[in-house]
């Protein structure tokens, strides 16, 4: 493959290399969490993070691992980066991000560090497409402070349960309610839309139920709004993972297989809209 025939002196110069057999398995996750022009780029030894910001009231992170990559280097404990998120997807797109057997687009993802761009190396069919895509200064995302040990109500879902009722749920409604309780109705999601009121419940003992950890009944509104890109990320998973804490900080963890069968992570938290009140 000629991208993995680039000298040592040029990797030298970079603090960050990284390569993919197929690029897809890159710009599928990515686009679970557009929602907004421009991501932050986190590189520690466990691999990537890109977080997606809306508000301060919304935060979507994709994690890919290390060892999703074929090579992943690193040169500095951290590095950090902005870059515009619908340019990159564009890029790692630029072959057409074709899904025909046997074609694949290879990716090498290198990055000089603070002030330079980042750099694709695209190749498909023996063509390669170089392009530099320019960073910035990043601004810290917002720590939610979500921990596990705060976590009051979980459950775990097979991702299709959930796609079926956002497709049942009216979606003309400005808010989603979510009710977790140890207790029926378990849980449960509503709507207030044009078609007037919708719930959608599961049983603890659902079949579609992996997992149901609830330790006290709360209820908490969410802006649509805000909930509606991660659908993206609901189409392209297997599981989603759905946590409340004691503040109604709501966690959607989803479990995505790429292409190869490896397993990624893509996280929305969602804070509690406040402005409505109870009926």
């Amino acid at each position: 493959m000629p991208l993995s025939t680039q000298s040592q002196s040029q990797d030298e110069q970079y603090v960050l290399v990284a390569n993919l057999d197929n690029a897809r398995n890159l710009s599928n996750i990515l686009k679970a969490i557009t929602c907004k022009d421009h991501a932050v780029f986190t590189a520690t030894a466990n691999g990537l993070k890109v977080t997606v910001e809306d508000c301060k009231c919304m935060q979507a992170n994709a994690f890919i691992q290390a060892d999703i990559f074929q090579e992943y280097t690193l040169k500095e404990d951290m590095v950090i980066f902005q870059i515009n998120l619908t340019v990159l997807l564009d890029c790692l797109n630029i072959f057409g991000g074709s899904t025909a057997a046997g074609a694949s687009t290879a990716l090498r993802m290198c990055y000089m560090g603070h002030g330079h761009p980042l750099t694709l190396f695209l190749e498909e069919g023996g063509v390669v497409t170089v392009c530099k895509i320019n960073t910035q200064e990043p601004e810290d995302p917002i720590d939610f402070e979500f921990s596990s040990s705060n976590v009051t109500n979980k459950v775990i879902l097979q991702s299709e349960s959930l796609k079926e009722a956002f497709s049942e749920l009216d979606m003309t409604s400005e808010v989603l309610q979510i009710t977790m309780s140890p207790s029926q109705p378990y849980f449960r999601l509503s709507t207030f839309g044009n078609s007037g009121n919708a719930h959608y419940d599961y049983s603890k003992d659902s079949d579609m139920m992996e997992l149901f950890q609830c330790n006290k009944t709360q209820t908490n509104r969410y802006k649509m709004s805000l909930l509606k890109p991660s659908t993206k990320a609901l189409a392209i998973s297997c599981k989603v993972s759905v946590r409340t804490d004691s503040r109604g900080l709501l966690s959607l963890q989803y479990l995505v297989r790429n292409d190869n069968g490896q397993i990624c992570f893509v996280e929305y938290f969602c804070c509690p809209d406040e402005e409505v009140e109870e009926e």
